[in-house]
């Protein structure tokens, strides 16, 4: 009699383990649902594609930008900045070469003050990559590089060495002049070495490097005045040194394939928003002075000895 009842109790045992169990396991499967569903909720709040609710001009093009940055990083699994939204919506890059003063005199349109200029129109979509494209993107800006040879008057863009651009320079003059900045004789000659691009200034004050005089206006090759535009300009670092060799539009390219500068770099404004958009910082950046042009192991052309390198 006394095993019978231990024999009730023992299977009595077993079956409220057995529920309990099914009941944990009903919970597990609820929890599971849950999470799932707040998955869903969260990969909801993050639109892939973005509509601008209003022109955006470019003078406060960076700081719209810089807006969608600051609120969309945190909901995406990668490090979401300007350079990798731009990149993902490369139609942003032809709209704002296409602000280039030259490119809008071709078409009968002259622009005063290029600030006031529609950068991102009404109702244009802005698609925010996925994290495959977004890697991607990455991995491409990783493996860029800019190489410059002054005596060529050429800036290059390669990407895992693949040419994407060629663009038209100003490089350096050849000689000594005294500078206010810096308040000595200094060598305008662009330098050479190897470096990286340390800063991009998105708001650029202008000053005239001699007399040290800030300035707002510009005189054009066709002898009409405007306002300075807001193009970033591009900080490089070669051989560990910060010399203020800068990349930067030039807002007269009659200067551009002649040695002109005080040592920066300067391009056409269209191509400025191309470059900057290719090298965000870190990117590596190649500044040399060769003589020759090669091509598939030969010497194809001699270029002039700019800055009489063998006197």
């Amino acid at each position: 009699m006394v095993r019978l009842v231990y024999l009730v109790l023992w299977l009595l045992f077993l079956f409220l383990a057995s529920c309990n169990a099914r009941n944990t396991s009903i919970v597990k499967k609820e929890q599971s649902k849950a999470d799932t569903s707040q998955l869903h909720i969260e990969e909801f709040k993050l639109p892939k594609k973005l509509q601008v609710g209003r022109n955006i001009r470019i003078g406060e093009y960076f700081k719209y930008v810089d807006s969608l940055v600051n609120r969309y990083d945190s909901l995406v699994p990668y490090t979401l900045s300007e350079h990798v939204l731009v990149r993902n919506n490369p139609w942003i890059m032809d709209t704002l070469a296409n602000t280039d003063y030259y490119r809008m005199i071709a078409r009968d349109s002259f622009v005063y003050d290029q600030r006031k200029m529609i950068a991102l129109p009404k109702g244009s979509i802005l698609n925010i990559p996925d994290s495959l494209t977004a890697c991607q993107i990455l991995e491409n800006f990783k493996n860029t590089e800019i190489d410059v040879n002054i005596p060529e008057f050429k800036l290059r863009i390669f990407e895992d060495s693949i040419l994407l651009y060629s663009f038209p320079i100003r490089v350096g003059q050849n000689r000594k002049r005294y500078l206010k900045f810096g308040n000595r004789v200094t060598d305008l000659r662009t330098k050479t070495g190897n470096g990286a691009i340390v800063e991009h200034v998105k708001h650029p004050d202008f000053y005239n490097p001699v007399d040290g005089k800030q300035f707002y206006l510009t005189k054009r090759d066709d002898g009409k005045t405007t306002i300075m535009p807001q193009i970033p300009w591009i900080e490089t670092e070669i051989n560990g040194i910060r010399n203020g060799q800068m990349i930067h539009p030039t807002t007269n390219p009659t200067t551009l394939l002649k040695a002109y500068s005080n040592g920066c770099i300067g391009t056409k404004e269209a191509d400025t928003w191309i470059i900057y958009y290719h090298v965000p910082l870190g990117t590596k950046i190649k500044i040399r002075y060769d003589l020759e042009n090669y091509e598939e192991g030969l010497v194809i052309s001699l270029l002039k000895d700019i800055y009489n390198t063998n006197d």
